[in-house]
């Protein structure tokens, strides 16, 4: 496969593709943006550091998706419809979320990019990018075989920390007024859970949280001062020692579908650790959360009905990271467009989901949400650079504030983001103009036919 070498710090490297669309991260916002781009017909690479498509979706455990009023694109739907086949139930009969399980998420998104002939280099981790004036021309990336060059016409970064934006000179923002990250989670799931026992148990106490009458879908959760019926254990497993005040912070479950024991857990949430774009913290974040999880899966078993046979199934095998840095693009998407439902002509997503802060400082913001069929739209703009002429962002690292980011951070949300991404380096590829001075409009107009 090696087509050429090049010259990277005095070292020969092999070019090991020359290829139409490089996608560094295979996420949720890269395969997604692999697929739209196959669908449009040109060659795509995705790069992933781990062995498995869907990032923090199924890396980082993060399920469901969280609900959404916004008909999804394209891609959206077909990752969807493939998980019906697969016999995976996406809903609930209730509420607008979108359930999934990782291991048929992860198999469904890596079937669709090579059904449609597209590539993956797995365990493969960006290292730096070369460019000419305002193009990046070739790639380094670190694999089991060292390090080698991968040369692209244009560049997708989907690494959700804007790493390949940071190298190629594009400005990023960080972090709240302060500096300040939002929080850090470490996601675990538990097997051998007797869910119908534990909904029963629920459900008997009068919690009124989840309302979804499908007995196959549950949700539990626990926020101190809330008035939710397991705040009780916890406060007894505090009073005995067996829990500490941080795992208190906040507790939720999930059930997953295909899986009819087993529960995935958006806790424990790590305390203290204000900066997430510090990979020493990053790493102290780990050790943290791997002792909290042990509290509180030993806790469950010896506390709560329903969990006495249960075990901690698996932990998942990266942090979940809600935000770090965001590139400055050509648009900067405000939390005044959010409160204006802001349209654009360029308007290439749309987003509904609340200005949702998970604050380690525990800061209060004010949690304004639409009614169903109001949204705001995401420019196009905002996933393109003014110092990078072939690059386009995909991911929670787009350009946006602090608290906007809160909203359009949802799954849903950077689907959509995906599917214009796909489109506009076919578009650049196929009538060689660059991704950042493609016509935005064009491109709504374009998903606006593909979504009728």
């Amino acid at each position: 496969m090696k087509v050429g070498t090049i010259s990277f710090f005095g070292r020969e490297l092999p070019i090991i593709w020359d290829i139409d669309c490089v996608v560094v991260g295979g996420g949720t916002g890269g395969a997604a943006t692999a697929i739209a781009a196959l669908d449009e017909g040109i060659q795509t690479l995705v790069i992933e550091k781990t062995i498995s498509l869907g990032g923090t979706q199924t890396n980082a455990l993060v399920s469901p998706m969280m609900p959404t009023f916004v008909k999804g694109q394209r891609v959206n739907q077909l990752i969807i419809e493939r998980l019906h086949k697969e016999q995976i139930d996406t809903f609930d009969g209730t509420t607008a979320c979108s359930w999934f399980n990782v291991e048929t998420l992860s198999y469904v998104l890596e079937q669709l990019i090579i059904e449609r002939g597209g590539h993956l280099l797995y365990d493969a981790n960006y290292v730096d990018c070369l460019k000419e004036g305002k193009q990046i021309t070739h790639i380094i990336v670190n694999t089991c075989n060292g390090l080698v060059a991968i040369k692209g016409k244009t560049f997708v970064d989907a690494t959700a920390d804007a790493v390949l934006s940071r190298t190629a000179a594009v400005p990023v923002e960080s972090g709240n007024q302060d500096g300040q990250n939002q929080q850090i989670s470490f996601r675990f799931e538990m097997g051998g859970i007797d869910i119908a026992a534990l909904r029963e148990f629920i459900l008997s106490r009068n919690e009124k949280f989840c309302q979804i009458k499908n007995p196959m879908f549950f949700e539990i959760v626990m926020v101190p001062g809330n008035g939710h019926v397991l705040e009780s254990f916890f406060q007894k497993g505090l009073l005995n020692g067996d829990l500490e005040e941080e795992d208190l912070r906040y507790f939720q479950a999930f059930t997953q579908p295909g899986k009819p024991t087993v529960m995935s857990f958006n806790c424990p949430h790590i305390p203290d650790i204000y900066q997430t774009t510090d990979p020493v913290l990053r790493s102290e974040a780990v050790s943290k959360g791997r002792m909290m999880i042990r509290r509180l899966s030993n806790f469950l078993t010896n506390y709560i009905p329903g969990f006495k046979h249960a075990y901690l199934l698996k932990e998942a095998t990266q942090l979940g990271i809600r935000e770090s840095y965001r590139i400055i693009g050509q648009y900067v998407l405000s939390e005044t467009d959010y409160v204006n439902r802001a349209r654009f002509n360029d308007g290439i997503a749309r987003g509904d989901w609340y200005i949702d802060v998970h604050s380690v400082s525990e800061e209060k913001v004010e949690k304004a949400r639409f009614s169903r069929g109001e949204y705001y739209e995401i420019p196009y703009r905002s996933l393109i650079t003014h110092e990078v002429n072939n690059l386009i962002i995909v991911g929670r690292h787009v350009s946006s504030t602090f608290l906007m980011q809160a909203s359009l951070r949802i799954q849903p949300t950077i689907r959509d983001m995906a599917q214009a991404a796909g489109l506009a380096c076919a578009y650049s590829i196929t009538h060689n103009v660059d991704l950042n001075k493609i016509d935005g409009a064009f491109l709504k107009q374009q998903l606006v036919e593909m979504g009728e």
